[in-house]
């Protein structure tokens, strides 16, 4: 894919870029493989907001991706590389030898015509899928799973690849996008290659109206409110925040204050914090 600049005709064609979806093969997902997209607005199952400034979003349709990889020892063909409203990254929709059809994430050198097939003795080739035990140490992985069985959480952004360090007994280490190092069970399942549609953070949107489509409403200004509404509020013209370590809307200090538990299970497999400079 490239970037395409648009002609400044308006204000806010005047900073803004495209992607230009060349690579894509089809327009439309296919229906067995869709179903409804209950609209993001930020509440709970109360009907209470839990997470601020959202709603509004254009209507999709969720593509219903196989993230397990769990179709063993069938060979696939890649049929087309679509577009995902609901994610950065291309999918591609894959037709297996025994008739099934299903959408997985689109390496980047993933081509329609390809084969592809998730097996313990798979080929090292971009959209395979294989044990971490089958992959040799410095192999570009993505879509990893972090209990085996469980499908894919990590590594499915557009463009992210994590690397395989080493392998000790049961586990291996893994580099992930974010610069952690985690330990990983060699039995996870992961797939080869890097993620497609690596120039997607490249796009400028150019106007809040573009920012709107995707769900995302106005955000203002804890300064800019009514001391009642947020405790930066208040006072005579441009006074700052008026406390020395700025607070959230509910009056709990924010700047510093680390929000990982403490005794979460996964941090015994953390060899490396993402946070951690060297």
């Amino acid at each position: 894919m490239a970037i395409k600049r648009l002609r400044p005709t308006t204000a806010g064609r005047r900073q803004a870029n495209r992607l230009v979806h060349d690579t894509l093969t089809a327009k439309k997902p296919l229906k067995s493989l869709t179903k409804a997209k209950k609209k993001i607005t930020g509440r709970n199952n109360t009907g209470k907001i839990t997470i601020r400034h959202r709603g509004g979003a254009h209507k999709r349709k969720l593509r219903v991706i196989d993230f397990k990889r769990d179709k063993r020892n069938i060979l696939g063909k890649v049929v087309s590389i679509e577009y995902d409203p609901n994610r950065t990254a291309n999918i591609a929709l894959i037709n297996y030898a025994d008739g099934e059809k299903r959408y997985i994430l689109a390496p980047d050198a993933l081509h329609v015509g390809d084969a592809i097939m998730a097996s313990d003795s798979a080929d090292l080739e971009p959209g395979n899928a294989l044990p971490l035990k089958n992959i040799p140490v410095g192999t570009a992985i993505h879509n990893l799973e972090i209990a085996p069985g469980k499908g894919a959480r990590l590594v499915r952004s557009a463009g992210t690849a994590a690397l395989i360090q080493s392998k000790e007994e049961k586990f291996a280490n893994v580099l992930l996008p974010s610069k952690e190092i985690r330990l990983i069970s060699l039995d996870a399942y992961a797939t080869i290659g890097q993620v497609s549609n690596q120039e997607w953070k490249e796009v400028r949107l150019g106007k809040a109206g573009s920012t709107r489509h995707r769900g995302r409403r106005p955000e203002v200004r804890g300064v800019a409110m009514h001391p009642d509404a947020h405790p930066h509020g208040g006072g005579e013209g441009r006074s700052g925040i008026g406390m020395k370590a700025p607070k959230t809307p509910w009056g709990k200090k924010t700047l510093g204050k680390k929000t990982r538990g403490k005794h979460r299970y996964s941090n015994k497999y953390i060899v490396k914090d993402r946070r951690q400079k060297k």
